[in-house]
């Protein structure tokens, strides 16, 4: 693509939008901001799961709102595709990889823009392995962007260079604080749903109760597990366990300010900006050993790690951590060193930016200096 000095890289970026709980709208938020604070690239959002205007009732009707949804998304991106340089967009497996990223990976070539393909999904490697159209899909997107290494491993056993370009945090709206004699307050912050195994925290949390009969579990988010594990905890005879729904924001600093140990257990993962929130407040971790988790959480260093689906090795590191004297910091000091990996500033601006230069040939889109932040917002 040819220079065109001082005007603006174009990027359309297509992710999910804050209607949808999860990391990939809280992500796509972060790039979405510090993008407009950058005078050589014009970002606007696309998202995934439009509104309806006027037709929103028609996502109360089951197989319509799906058609409706598809419709519309293709239609704004037939629309805004021709006007932008290069086609940004996010990317899970199986049927969400269908409904959105295809559709904008096809477009692209359709139009003759570059598309960055940012894959952000634990499971991509069963993915890959069994639905062959997103295999030959992906391959068609001029560049493989992954959250972690543990996706550009899984893209290489199938032949697909990816390169890794991490996750956003900005510290500072956190409380680091460090937690000498942690208290037996724990808060496990995941959506409530299948793949985050929720049940073995549960199950742990009961063994932690034996020892700590004062110990709480705070469940925050929300999702489509929510009553199977209310019931759970129910018949394991659980005391002091809260669901208490999706947290604004606004509060989610404060909340883990409230807690002194963290706890996730999922049987898949990609990277779970949770546990950048952690390092941040200065939260212990205890998390199982699973997809990305031990790329960004090392065993003994910045967390305690265990097997998948062990509620007993979860209990026991919880044990650990309010026995061990020195620990829960020793964790929280490492946690907070690792946040330079994953800060806008110090290093994801540059990977960005550079690679948004290399696709479109003009080296000044990296170098340019900031300027103020444009006022764009969600569209």
């Amino acid at each position: 693509m040819a220079s065109r000095s001082g005007k603006p890289v174009r990027v359309l970026l297509i992710a999910p939008s804050p209607d949808i709980l999860g990391g990939q709208s809280v992500q796509a938020g972060r790039i979405l901001r510090n993008l407009e604070r950058e005078p050589l690239v014009e970002a606007t959002f696309l998202p995934m799961n439009p509104r309806l205007g006027p037709f929103q009732f028609l996502k109360k009707i089951k197989f319509v709102r799906t058609a409706a949804t598809v419709l519309t998304f293709v239609a704004r991106l037939l629309w805004n595709a021709p006007r932008h340089d290069i086609i940004h967009v996010f990317a899970a497996s199986y049927y969400s990889f269908v409904w959105a990223p295809a559709p904008a990976i096809l477009v692209a070539r359709l139009f003759g823009k570059k598309c960055i393909l940012n894959y952000r999904d634990g499971q991509a490697e069963d993915h890959m392995a069994n639905w062959p159209i997103a295999n030959r899909l992906v391959r068609m997107a001029d560049v493989v962007v992954a959250p972690s290494g543990y996706l550009v491993d899984v893209f290489k056993k199938f032949g697909i260079e990816a390169r890794a370009i991490y996750n956003i945090i900005d510290p500072s709206p956190f409380h680091y604080r460090e937690r000498d004699k942690p208290r037996p307050i724990f808060l496990h912050n995941r959506i409530l749903e299948p793949l985050y195994n929720i049940q073995c925290t549960l199950r742990a949390f009961k063994r932690i109760l034996e020892r700590y009969p004062e110990a709480t579990l705070t469940l925050a988010h929300d999702g489509p597990s929510r009553g199977e594990l209310e019931d759970y905890a129910r018949s394991l005879g659980l005391e002091n366990t809260t669901f208490i729904g999706k947290v604004p924001h606004a509060e989610i600093a404060n909340l883990y300010d409230s807690v002194d140990i963290y706890l996730t257990n999922p049987d898949f993962d990609c990277m779970p900006g949770s546990l950048l929130e952690c390092y941040s407040s200065g939260l212990p971790i205890i998390a199982t050993h699973a997809g990305g988790i031990p790329y960004i959480a090392f065993d003994e260093k910045t967390a305690l790690l265990i097997p998948k689906d062990d509620d007993k090795a979860m209990a026991e590191r919880a044990f650990r951590l309010l026995e061990e004297e020195g620990l829960a910091v020793k964790l929280a000091r490492a946690g907070r060193a690792e946040l330079d990996r994953y800060s806008w500033d110090k290093t994801v601006r540059d990977l960005w930016l550079g690679l948004y230069a290399e696709l479109t040939g003009r080296p000044e889109v990296a170098e340019a200096p900031r300027s103020e932040c444009r006022e764009r917002g969600w569209r």
